[in-house]
């Protein structure tokens, strides 16, 4: 499974960059506008320095005409930009023809198993279909991503990797893994709780316990 960091916020992409566990990043306006960036083309640019994988940036606009121009302005920023776009009757066709365009497309706000095959059909390079958001009106947002990585199964010709988006907790990604999910986009947070197990700190706390009593130091060793 690929990761994908869900911020815009610079450091933090720097940070979890150096980890080498990063493929990709996502932004959205929420996250460009808790930045502080005063430039999103900017901010767009210097993300796209910092990692090699897919980058997301959304238009700001909803109508076809104006998404169309924002997408091809965004996607000159960089060959790693992926234009997010939200899964509606507009955006699906600004999706067509970026795609067409060898332009990578990430198609935001997916909430059913027909928009994502919607998704697909149009030649999304993602389907973002949001995990979080469903479990917060008391639906299975799991269960939408089972049902389509299996639909998406079916058909060879669809091309579209399956983007599991608003990532509340550690569980989420480890069910998107086993059920086969392509990617996972993960607040900086939940990523640092992947880590983390009372095992593995106190085992630790253990060995170095241990090894203070022999005395010995690694470094000063002859």
């Amino acid at each position: 499974m690929k990761f994908f960091v869900d911020t815009a916020d610079l450091d933090e992409i720097r940070d979890l960059a150096s980890t080498g566990l990063l493929d990709g990043v996502t932004t959205n306006p929420s996250l460009v506008a808790k930045s502080g960036a005063k430039s999103f083309i900017d901010l767009i640019a210097q993300i796209c320095e910092l990692v090699e994988g897919p980058v997301s940036a959304e238009v700001a606009a909803t109508d076809y005409q104006t998404m169309l121009k924002e997408g091809q302005k965004l996607a000159k920023i960089a060959k790693n930009v992926a234009i997010k776009v939200p899964l509606t009757p507009d955006g699906l066709k600004v999706c067509k023809q970026l795609s067409d365009a060898g332009t990578m497309v990430n198609v935001t706000l997916c909430f059913s198993s027909s928009q994502a095959i919607l998704a697909a059909k149009a030649g999304a390079t993602f389907v973002s279909p949001f995990v979080g958001r469903l479990d917060d009106i008391s639906t299975d947002g799991m269960q939408l991503i089972r049902d389509i990585v299996q639909i998406y199964k079916q058909y060879p010709a669809f091309k579209t990797e399956v983007l599991v988006a608003s990532i509340r907790h550690p569980m989420h990604l480890v069910e998107a893994a086993r059920v086969g999910a392509h990617v996972s986009t993960i607040p900086p947070k939940v990523i640092r709780q992947l880590y983390s197990h009372p095992l593995t700190d106190s085992g630790l706390a253990t060995f170095v316990s241990d090894w203070k009593k022999t005395g010995q130091t690694i470094l000063n060793a002859a």
